[in-house]
């Protein structure tokens, strides 16, 4: 199969709004797609070899591997570990078209995130996102047979607004929403200053929580509350919910108690529990709201508004 040696794209990264580890075995959640994402660019190559070059948002390289295209074998990297992820999204590829990477061709591909990889936004979500749009490969298939994962950051790669995300199987529901609350102002994403394993946080999810349908249910109606949610404190009365009925399948303290215990207003863990960026709601101002968190260090602090990609067009 010839693919294009001339080929630009953009996957956006993710945050996930509600249904963390519960989105795994089917429950309904609520997502936002991000401004920051990754671009990926192809132009040709030397023939038969894949030149692979990986950007950190300064412009500094990162990641470089040589790959062969007729067997994906590695020739030359700076890093076996990510090369053997990219090798395996490559080869998920690959699986669904036996005759891919299978021309006399070469190609250059040049990645470029723009936030920093340890904030957790999606660049690997990104990048098959990205590969499988250049390779017309379904990307739930792609992430299912390289990294794993509910599909959810798949979905918000290429998603023009906040999404409804269901699993199912390699065709999942999928619906976009005009969800812009009237009290986004009062609505940040803070980093927490750590990246956190995603994959080891699902573990303890599936060893600890055996019950499992009314978990799915109960956070799915919880999902669609909080997307049909037009009052600031209504807001938080979910998000404490939510994090109460997450804290117990998962036998840890949610983030606010562990963190923020004299925090006035709500904060929830998105994704895995234990790093990466928490939702937080707050009915103060935004200098005081700040100062809270950057009194303890916590200086990466966005606001709903400028972070979630809302385009309608």
């Amino acid at each position: 199969m010839m693919l294009p040696d001339q080929f630009n794209t953009k996957a956006n990264g993710k945050f996930l709004i509600s249904g963390e580890y519960a989105v795994l075995d089917g429950a309904l959640a609520l997502a936002v797609p991000l401004v920051r994402g990754q671009t990926l660019e192809v132009t040709s190559g030397q023939a038969g070899l894949l030149d692979w070059q990986a950007l950190e948002p300064d412009g500094t390289t990162w990641f470089e591997c040589t790959l062969r295209l007729s067997d994906l074998e590695l020739k030359t990297t700076n890093d076996p570990a990510t090369a053997k992820g990219l090798q395996a999204i490559l080869q998920a590829c690959k699986n669904q078209n036996a005759l891919l990477f299978g021309e006399a061709a070469g190609y250059r591909i040049r990645t470029q995130t723009d936030f920093p990889r340890e904030w957790g936004l999606g660049t690997s979500s990104t990048l098959i996102a990205a590969i499988s749009q250049w390779t017309h490969s379904n990307p739930y298939r792609v992430l299912e047979e390289s990294f794993g994962g509910s599909g959810y950051d798949i979905a918000c790669a290429f998603a023009r607004k906040p999404i409804l995300y269901q699993r199912n199987a390699f065709v999942p529901f999928v619906e976009e929403l005009d969800f812009q609350p009237s009290f986004a102002d009062q609505l940040y994403f803070v980093y927490l200053g750590k990246k956190q394993n995603s994959r080891e946080g699902i573990q303890r999810y599936r060893e600890l929580s055996r019950e499992k349908k009314e978990l799915v249910r109960t956070i799915s109606q919880l999902t669609e509350y909080l997307a049909q949610s037009r009052d600031l404190q209504d807001f938080q009365e979910l998000m404490h919910t939510h994090e109460q009925v997450i804290s117990k399948a998962l036998q840890l303290p949610p983030v606010q108690t562990t963190l923020f215990s004299d925090f006035w207003g709500q904060v929830k863990s998105m994704g895995a529990w234990g790093g990466d960026f928490v939702l937080v709601a707050s009915d103060r101002s935004d200098e005081e709201t700040r100062n809270y968190f950057e009194k303890m260090g916590l200086t990466v602090c966005f606001n709903w508004d400028t972070f979630v990609l809302t385009n309608t067009k």
